[in-house]
């Protein structure tokens, strides 16, 4: 069982590392509070590696992986619309994260959508049909919580140093990109078509938002500029 438990823990901890799931993380950590996206981080590795583990172990068997993948692109194709009108009604003030009524159920829906097709759900299973099935749920969970909690880390510093309506606009960004790359690759199979169309969503938002920020340093300045002259 420790041995199980290790073996999935680090092979969880290095697939999750640049991984989609920290992508997402990070996004969640952008608006919701900390320790709520770390719980539905938990709760959602719990579900998510008990099922595979169950499946793996007692079924030998596999994940429906595109049906997942479809509905995992649909939930983020709205979560990027959700997050974009947040954004638009907000102000431009750095502030605390917003505390949504169903943050928990948000974090925790998305993430058991998002990782039952992704290729650490199928390492656990495959690891559950040759290993103890209790070490291989333990370690994969810890794994991915300890992953996923440095990108938590990196979404606080980030909400501290950048305005929370920007906080927003990336956060629908992220979220679009995701959706498009699980409906293009994952549940279509179109792996060309998935990086070229994410690639050019990530290039027009990457210059709508640099032109956006030195649009405000130059308005910034004016009005800088402006208080100086007056007497």
């Amino acid at each position: 069982m420790l041995a199980a438990t290790l073996l999935s823990l680090g092979v969880v901890f290095v697939a999750e590392l640049g991984d989609r799931s920290q992508l997402l993380t990070m996004t969640y950590a952008l608006r919701f509070r900390w320790w709520v996206v770390m719980a539905g981080v938990a709760i959602a590795s719990l579900t998510v590696h008990g099922v595979s583990v169950a499946i793996g172990h007692f079924l030998g068997a596999t994940l429906p992986a595109r049906p997942m993948a479809f509905g995992g692109a649909i939930a983020f194709l709205i979560f990027a619309v959700w997050a974009w009108r947040e954004g638009a009604a907000g102000d431009d003030k750095p502030g605390t994260p917003r505390q949504p009524r169903f943050a928990l159920l948000t974090v925790v829906s998305s993430f058991v959508l998002a990782e039952l097709s992704d290729k650490t759900t199928l390492a656990t299973v495959t690891l559950a049909s040759d290993h103890d099935w209790v070490g291989v749920w333990i370690g994969s969970t810890l794994g991915m919580i300890l992953a996923d909690g440095l990108a938590i880390a990196a979404g606080l510093l980030l909400h501290q140093r950048l305005p929370e309506q920007l906080l927003h606009v990336l956060a629908s960004l992220l979220f679009l990109l995701f959706g498009l790359w699980m409906l293009f690759d994952s549940a279509l199979g179109w792996r060309s078509v998935a990086i070229g169309v994410t690639a050019a969503v990530a290039i027009v938002a990457a210059a709508g938002v640099t032109a956006q920020t030195l649009r405000r340093s130059r308005n910034a300045s004016a009005v800088a500029a402006r208080s100086v002259r007056r007497p």
